[in-house]
């Protein structure tokens, strides 16, 4: 009995495991539809830092900014805040803008050509182009 027992609470304990690891969703880099541009990692961390202002970059808040924020700035969520408060406080920028869900961010991007943003690949329809995926 204590072996089926064990084994029972071994399963159970290494499904809660897997259940407790952080689903990670994939990220999109999208620019409206007209615009005809290829842009590399390079050149889109560029703008999200405020390096190239030709595109206003859009982000949405929570999981898949801070992924991309890791991803593709090389920075945590906290250096990239702390970043553009510095920036801010300087007079040398603002930051991107940040809204609630993927919709208003696709809003925003469909609505402008020169508009960048970043939300969850699942959330991508085709009012937008996506530049490339995390």
């Amino acid at each position: 009995m204590t072996t089926i027992n064990q084994l029972l609470t071994r399963s159970l304990l290494m499904a809660s495991c897997l259940l407790a690891l952080p689903a990670q969703a994939e990220i999109a880099v999208v620019v409206n539809n007209a615009n005809g541009a290829s842009l590399s990692q390079e050149q889109v961390s560029k703008v999200f830092l405020g390096k190239d202002k030709s595109l206003t970059p859009v982000m949405v808040e929570g999981a898949a900014a801070d992924e991309f924020v890791e991803k593709v700035l090389a920075r945590s969520p906290s250096q990239y805040k702390a970043y553009w408060a510095k920036l801010a406080f300087t007079g040398g920028g603002r930051p991107p803008k940040t809204v609630g869900d993927a919709g208003s961010v696709l809003g925003e991007v469909a609505g402008d050509p020169k508009a960048i943003g970043v939300v969850d690949a699942s959330a991508v329809n085709g009012d937008v182009k996506v530049l490339f995926t995390l």
